[in-house]
């Protein structure tokens, strides 16, 4: 028996996959779990729209991200980090949150921290290139300038 995956099954495929499987275990486990629906005329045409729907809104978030990194590459970001005095040993760190937050606020730009590629916080004044990478393909470099003042 022919079923379209609803959602991710362990050892079986990912949603929307079309598999075929034992009709016991479709019927008896699949189906009524909500996991997978038969692989009807009406589904196999409600799947393919919604692939071609998924491809879309990917399209749009890859074009949006493309836009992001032009806009930001080569970039400058400033923040202010509070130091001892004659040192440039920061209190606390800059992470990749406090980068986003930066970014927005001084280019207008949402930049998900989980695409900023800290390796590790910031924890000295001084500027450091920080790359962005939203795909494999798709990757800005930024400036954070950090600067210290000491109180």
């Amino acid at each position: 028996m022919e079923v379209i995956l609803t959602r991710d099954v362990p050892n079986l495929g990912k949603a929307g996959d079309l598999k075929k499987v034992a009709g016991g275990y479709a019927r008896n486990y699949l189906i009524p779990k909500g996991w997978a629906v038969p692989a009807t005329k009406g589904n196999l045409k409600a799947r393919a729209e919604q692939e071609r729907v998924r491809k879309e809104r990917a399209e749009q978030i890859r074009q949006a991200a493309r836009e992001a990194a032009a806009k930001l590459n080569g970039q400058t970001v400033t923040i202010q980090g509070r130091t001892a005095p004659n040192s440039t040993k920061l209190f606390g760190a800059i992470t990749a949150d406090a980068i986003a937050q930066a970014i927005l606020q001084q280019h207008e730009v949402r930049v998900d921290k989980r695409t900023i590629d800290l390796l590790e916080p910031i924890k000295r004044a001084g500027t450091y290139p920080v790359p962005i990478r939203w795909d494999a393909e798709i990757e800005a470099t930024v400036t954070v300038e950090v600067q210290g003042s000491g109180e």
